[in-house]
């Protein structure tokens, strides 16, 4: 699980941003336990995973069986524990106007949607909490979902399926043509826009999950602020960031999948698009100069 916010890392616009990487480790599902299959995973401390690997004892030292990471969470972890210590702190920096992004990244059947539904909802339960605490400031809540299959971008709260167009804007960067943005009245109204967005996005069977995602979902909220006493004064005190929820389509092998046809084809985009944005995140990290081509990602 990745997760991104507007601070800490000086980018190469002047900006500061922030990379943090951890992993969550699935536990067995009753599928593998009836097959006494044995995790391949250990977790040895808060930071650092170690892969029980199968190789042949001679070849063991080519590869490295040790992984560090900002944080580390054990297959009996709860989702509320990820999110408070890996995810929370990014996901509120929305209210004092950064911008942010999460999202979980990993082999399909990896527990991605799961680990990335109960943040979503922690998340803006948090948010309606700080907003009712905070009756000194005006909001206005923003929502819009899309999802991006076999490279088109499809409007996740409309039934119409017909692909969207990515425009340059000079102000606002990458923007999508069209894409349909819901005021947000209160937290039913989120999820009840949650569910809808549940039923339109492209799901499919594998030999490794009988639910796989097979787009990536993309939840955007939106949000303003202003201060009450400014609105009356008639100074500016506004805020506005959005937070984004990424749910990645599952890293295959077409090997292990059993892949043939549509899921193929599938499975080939999704492959590329993870690729490229491995190649994206890398350069920020990097904080690279050079030209980072987002536009390959769709």
């Amino acid at each position: 699980m990745g997760s991104t916010s507007g601070e800490s890392m000086q980018g190469s616009e002047g900006r500061e941003e922030r990379i943090v990487v951890s992993v969550r480790v699935r536990p067995l599902n009753d599928k593998e336990l009836a097959k006494n299959d044995v995790s391949e995973w250990e977790c040895s401390n808060d930071t650092t995973i170690i892969y029980r690997s199968n190789v042949p004892a001679s070849d063991r030292s080519l590869y490295p069986t040790a992984y560090s990471f900002d944080r580390v969470f054990r297959t009996d972890c709860p989702t509320h524990k990820v999110y408070e210590e890996a995810a929370k702190e990014v996901a509120l920096s929305v209210l004092s106007g950064i911008n942010s992004s999460i999202f979980a990244y990993g082999q399909t059947s990896s527990g991605k949607t799961y680990t990335m539904s109960g943040i979503t909802e922690y998340a803006v339960t948090d948010i309606f909490n700080h907003i009712e605490n905070h009756k000194e400031r005006e909001y206005v809540l923003k929502f819009s979902a899309l999802e991006i299959y076999n490279e088109s971008v499809r409007d996740l709260l409309s039934t119409d399926t017909t692909p969207l167009r990515l425009l340059d804007d000079p102000e606002r960067g990458t923007v999508v043509e069209k894409l349909t943005e819901e005021t947000v009245l209160d937290l039913n109204h989120f999820e009840e826009l949650i569910s809808f967005c549940e039923t339109q996005r492209q799901i499919g069977e594998t030999s490794l999950n009988e639910a796989s995602s097979r787009s990536h979902q993309i939840l955007r909220l939106t949000i303003e602020s202003s201060a009450c006493e400014s609105m009356v004064n008639g100074k500016s005190s506004s805020l506005a960031a959005s937070v984004n929820f990424v749910d990645l389509a599952g890293s295959e092998r077409a090997s292990q999948t059993n892949s043939a046809g549509t899921r193929l084809k599938e499975g080939c985009h999704i492959n590329r698009s993870l690729l490229t944005l491995g190649t994206v995140i890398r350069k920020l990290r990097l904080a690279s100069k050079g030209c980072i081509q987002y536009f390959l990602l769709v």
